[in-house]
């Protein structure tokens, strides 16, 4: 008995307990939440896509059923391409129950094996199908993402802002700092890499001069003072320099206590971006350029970056998103996911960073649009002070506002077949 209720109050409540509690209303509760034979049977009948251009080309996926759910999903950067792919992958989906996410998952990208199945755009194309297909079995089961996940670790995300300015000769760099900070974030990302510093020599080669790295040091200097201690700042470099330059600037950033500096050698080879690592004490993040948990593998066993970073949008999907941030908790390396997607795909990566332990932060980049940012879905703004709540609703929890997405929309494409 519930304490502090007496047995005369419970008999005196008895008869509004009664309907609650009767055994043929309780067997039937419990019928419905636990018989296997209750769950949805739903068939695949179509797939559809859109393109948007907004930070990039994004590829947008809808997967429809024949009881009138409906998933959506999206994929970024290596997202060219992804029409023809999906369609070509579109007959074996067709009468497949939608709620076999990882089969289908496995299934298609097994068959690809020959035809570029093992990163790039053909992942890409499979990642925005798979987060629909998440978003159908949420829908369908009535549940948020995040709970087929295993659980969520927190109730909010962090993210952080890139800045578009890090330049102090940039005349409205002060203007976009100060707007960051009245948005909340508690975290900022600037770019220091520069093609068109006029202290370059040579267009083809990525040796930094003397001069060009202290104006990348110029730039960091500028932004951490302008920066209050509290925000953390994250600096990239875009994968495009070679080793000898990354060391070099890599230490001479140590004084700025840096959240990380990102990519300061092309990721494709593993063992300079770890030689990076052992030069310095700044940490290095890397992996918006990797590929399903194969390609993260040998930089964990390597022991290549303190941080890595996943594209759900594009390594993989949500699932495969989980399984590298797993495998990257057995090493002790956190997770900041690269997203630099539509709110859709932004709140499909808070259902992985919700789940998962290691999880640091996420990015945000779309400060030159927030006007189409917080008119994309039919929820608004889901960024309140620099996190965005985890939220409780089925599937990916938002859904496309089509009026304000086709503002975005690639000229001469198909919008989801029309």
């Amino acid at each position: 008995m519930k304490l502090g209720m007496t047995r005369r109050r419970f008999v005196s409540r008895a008869p509004l307990l009664a309907g609650a509690l009767s055994l043929p209303r309780l067997a039937a509760a419990v019928q419905a939440a636990s018989s296997p034979y209750r769950r949805p049977r739903l068939k695949i009948t179509d797939v559809r896509t859109a393109l948007i251009r907004a930070h990039g080309l994004q590829l947008h996926v809808r997967v429809y059923t024949d009881q009138g759910l409906i998933g959506q999903g999206e994929a970024t950067d290596a997202a060219a391409g992804g029409v023809s792919l999906l369609a070509g992958m579109r007959p074996r989906l067709l009468g497949q129950d939608p709620l076999n996410v990882d089969y289908l998952f496995e299934s298609l990208r097994t068959a690809g094996i020959f035809a570029g199945a093992q990163a790039g755009q053909y992942v890409a194309a499979l990642s925005a199908l798979e987060i629909a297909l998440w978003d159908l079995a949420g829908k369908a089961l009535g549940l948020p993402i995040w709970q087929l996940l295993g659980g969520r670790m927190r109730d909010r995300i962090r993210l952080y802002c890139d800045a578009q300015a890090s330049s102090p000769d940039d005349p409205q760099a002060s203007q976009r700092i100060q707007r960051v900070l009245e948005l909340g974030f508690t975290a900022v990302k600037i770019d220091i890499d520069d093609a068109a510093d006029p202290m370059r020599w040579d267009r083809v080669n990525w040796t930094a001069s003397n001069a060009e790295v202290d104006n990348m040091v110029r730039k960091v200097r500028f932004m951490r003072e302008a920066l209050p201690a509290r925000v953390d700042l994250a600096v990239d470099m875009h994968g495009r320099y070679d080793l000898v330059s990354a060391r070099r600037v890599a230490r001479a950033l140590e004084e700025f206590r840096l959240l990380w500096l990102e990519e300061p050698v092309p990721p494709e080879n593993v063992e300079a971006m770890r030689q990076v690592r052992a030069s310095t004490s700044t940490p290095i993040c890397c992996g918006e350029n990797l590929y399903l948990r194969h390609g993260f593998r040998r930089v964990l066993e390597e022991g290549a970056a303190d941080i890595i970073m996943p594209d759900f949008q594009k390594c993989g999907g949500l699932l495969e998103g989980r399984k590298i941030a797993d495998m990257a908790h057995t090493y002790y390396v956190p997770v900041a996911p690269h997203c630099v997607v539509s709110p859709i795909g932004t709140m499909a990566s808070c259902h992985v960073c919700a789940a998962i332990p290691n999880f640091l932060i996420l990015e945000w980049h779309w400060l030159p649009r927030l006007e189409l940012w917080r008119n994309f879905v039919r929820e608004g703004e889901i960024i309140e002070k620099g996190f965005i709540a985890v939220p409780e609703r089925p599937g990916l929890g938002v859904e496309m506002n089509e009026e304000a997405a086709r503002k975005a929309q690639v000229p001469g494409t198909s919008w989801f077949g029309s």
